[in-house]
């Protein structure tokens, strides 16, 4: 067996061991699915009709935003997940199994990944519900969840580093989620970014989660009136936000097997 062989064979099987938690603790899922359906009820419902996009129901708008922030925040389990094995010594075992040394860090991305798509078709009947549309046909919207589930996972390895370098569950469970809400809300997720201050735009329109977010939009239909002079990433929105989930990867996937390891060793 090649070692790219072994590894796939070892990372598919720990990512089952994951599945597997998830079936026998259910809670794990459902108060995972629920948090992002609040959010959809209470920007729809509350801040919706105070919110007026150029050419667009505010609810179009949104689903994007809220899609794009629910696979990042999903991202976060990953962080605790590996801090819970380490603290458990779980990893301690694992590294004493005739095992590829990246299937724990694969499994648990792979794991996770899933987890983003069943919460995300929760999420898009959620927001037919409540008025969400695609209008440029199933292969765009297709290619709108590929985006966003490149972007997740790319996250997850983010999170992984995270899990890896924290000594607690309690503090990657704090550290994964604090450095998603400054990133998720300078964006353009659930206003607009002209509506920002002049110095905050440049911020959001360079904001990975913003190129994630208009490329959904721009490939479900809900962009509404496009302006005229707009920067670089919002006019190429899907070669931006899969070039920001490749450069994420490229960076943080070395780096997070060489926090494993040392993290291992400790």
């Amino acid at each position: 067996m090649s070692v790219l062989t072994q590894a796939t064979t070892d990372g598919l099987v720990m990512a089952k061991r994951n599945l597997i938690k998830v079936k026998r603790i259910p809670d794990l899922l459902i108060f995972t699915t629920i948090q992002p359906v609040m959010f959809v009820l209470l920007f729809a419902y509350v801040f919706g009709g105070a919110i007026h996009p150029p050419g667009v129901n505010y609810r179009e708008f949104l689903m994007a935003g809220i899609f794009t922030q629910t696979v990042a925040f999903g991202s976060a389990i990953t962080a605790i997940g590996l801090a819970d094995d380490i603290q458990k010594g779980i990893i301690d075992r694992f590294r004493s199994l005739p095992m590829a040394r990246s299937a724990v860090l694969v499994g648990r991305t792979t794991s996770d990944l899933f987890n983003n798509v069943v919460v995300m078709v929760v999420m898009s009947l959620c927001g037919l519900i409540v008025g969400w549309r695609i209008h440029r046909g199933v292969g765009y919207a297709l290619l709108a969840y590929v985006v966003m589930f490149a972007f997740a996972f790319a996250l997850s390895w983010v999170s992984a580093t995270i899990g890896l370098t924290v000594r607690s569950v309690e503090v990657a469970q704090s550290a994964g989620f604090i450095w998603l809400f400054p990133v998720t809300f300078l964006s353009n997720a659930f206003v607009p970014t002209g509506t920002l201050p002049g110095w905050l735009q440049g911020v959001a329109n360079w904001n990975p989660v913003s190129a994630v977010v208009a490329a959904a939009r721009e490939l479900f239909g809900n962009t509404g009136v496009v302006e005229k002079h707009r920067p670089w990433p919002m006019t190429h929105p899907v070669i931006t936000a899969l070039g920001w989930s490749a450069l994420l990867l490229l960076v943080f996937i070395p780096l997070s097997v060489r926090k494993y390891r040392a993290a291992a060793a400790r």
